[in-house]
């Protein structure tokens, strides 16, 4: 299996970084990702930005530990553009539903990691076991899959995000 934890500010957003191809780069991991023959399990342990967590974060499971966030760009560069300063920041993390329970709201990610109370760095063995309980379970569910189930599942998984659907508001 594959487990990734991660936890990146995301991919540099310079002119040089894409002359270098990383663009190219970051969809040839996700493609490489996509079809690979054994369970993947991807837990957010911190921030994931950018295409950089895109990149790395592909999964049959994806779940993010309780106060961690997941986004397409960080608040302070969506701050940076839209308002030309990092100032936002906090109203552009609100408008990027970027918490855990909002992507577990919008079937981003399976499930959320619960925390002690202040967060993971409060009680690391206690945030640590949740983490480990968590990727034994899911491989555990995901190991009984056969390997066409598995790439299919992951691929239908991606495909549908980004997607409209017309919903009913709770």
């Amino acid at each position: 299996p594959v487990v990734t934890l991660l936890d990146t500010p995301g991919a540099f957003p310079g002119l040089e970084a894409e002359e270098r191809g990383q663009a190219e780069a970051i969809a040839r991991n996700l493609s490489a990702m996509a079809v690979l023959k054994v369970p993947i399990v991807t837990v957010v342990i911190g921030e994931g930005a950018s295409g950089g967590a895109l990149g790395i974060g592909m999964g049959n499971e994806v779940y993010m530990m309780e106060n961690t966030w997941y986004s397409v760009i960080s608040p302070e560069s969506c701050s940076s553009i839209l308002w030309k300063t990092w100032d936002f920041k906090e109203q552009a993390a609100n408008a990027l539903k970027l918490t855990a329970q909002d992507l577990l709201d919008m079937g981003v990610i399976d499930g959320i990691i619960p925390e002690p109370i202040g967060g993971a760095h409060r009680d690391y063995d206690k945030s640590a076991n949740a983490l480990k309980n968590q990727i034994v379970e899911s491989l555990k569910r995901l190991k009984k899959l056969s390997v066409p189930k598995l790439i299919d599942q992951r691929v239908e998984k991606y495909s549908k995000m980004g997607q409209w659907i017309d919903t009913t508001a709770k």
